[in-house]
């Protein structure tokens, strides 16, 4: 992918792993969209890193937030990667049945694949309409989208299910996608990020670290959110990289729980 004159759009572009990719891309000379229900988080982003990155405040499962996104990165470029970071969990998700027999919320299961997958996917579906009428280039190629799984959705632990069942949905659209999207020139990859030192992983108490990076083969450390952006890049940059969801986790395995 030609990076320049191209422009992104990166959701969850004001948390952790979003923020570094707003400021690797930005680096790199690409135009960022920053978009983010929180949009003063995104600003001061914008504000840190000029006018190559412009703040976009919504929420990606509202068609008209999500055009916005698409509208705001075409004034800096042409439209050519998307970056779906937005996700997480939703307070009430837990056990399929708690420990005094009481079910999972299903308003808790829905919310959790809304914010994730059915984000990811419309985010996804609305831009490629607007990249598919980009210019190919030698290989035919108009755009890349990377997603972001989780190791949750490839080895969900103990009181997992929702956010396991979101981010196995998002890995789960990798090859299908790329497959929809060949004929118009558009790649599809997904990057499964391990335990990443983010900064509300990097705020919990010494204890709970401690115990997350135990289980991490080498390098003995929580992945930093750069590292994350590094493979954004080479997955944008590699043209052959297609349908593919990649591990990034420092050779962890989660356990049960």
């Amino acid at each position: 992918m030609e990076l320049a004159g191209s422009s992104a759009i990166v959701t969850g572009g004001a948390g952790g792993l979003g923020a570094a990719t707003v400021r690797h891309l930005a680096g790199l000379g690409v135009g960022v969209a920053a978009f983010d229900r929180d949009l003063q988080g995104a600003q001061r982003l914008a504000d840190e890193l000029g006018d190559r990155v412009v703040a976009v405040g919504g929420d990606v499962t509202a068609d008209a937030d999500v055009q916005a996104a698409i509208e705001a990165a075409q004034s800096l470029g042409t439209l050519s990667i998307v970056v779906n970071v937005a996700g997480g969990g939703v307070r009430g998700a837990g056990r399929t049945l708690d420990r005094d027999g009481s079910p999972h919320d299903m308003e808790a299961f829905v919310g959790t694949m809304a914010m994730n997958a059915f984000g990811t996917f419309n985010v996804t579906r609305l831009a490629a309409a607007t990249m598919a009428g980009n210019e190919p280039d030698d290989d035919g190629q108009r755009g890349v989208v990377v997603n972001t799984g989780s190791l949750a959705g490839l080895e969900g632990q103990t009181g997992q299910v929702a956010y396991a069942a979101a981010k196995a949905a998002i890995l789960g659209m990798s090859l299908p996608l790329a497959r929809d999207l060949a004929a118009v020139g558009i790649r599809v990859c997904a990057i499964a990020p391990g335990t990443m030192g983010t900064p509300m992983m990097l705020s919990a108490p010494d204890e709970l670290k401690d115990r997350l990076v135990s289980s991490i083969v080498f390098p003995k450390r929580m992945g930093r959110p750069e590292e994350f952006a590094l493979l954004v890049e080479s997955i944008v940059r590699n043209p052959y990289l297609n349908g593919e969801n990649f591990r990034l986790d420092g050779a962890l395995r989660f356990p049960p729980k």
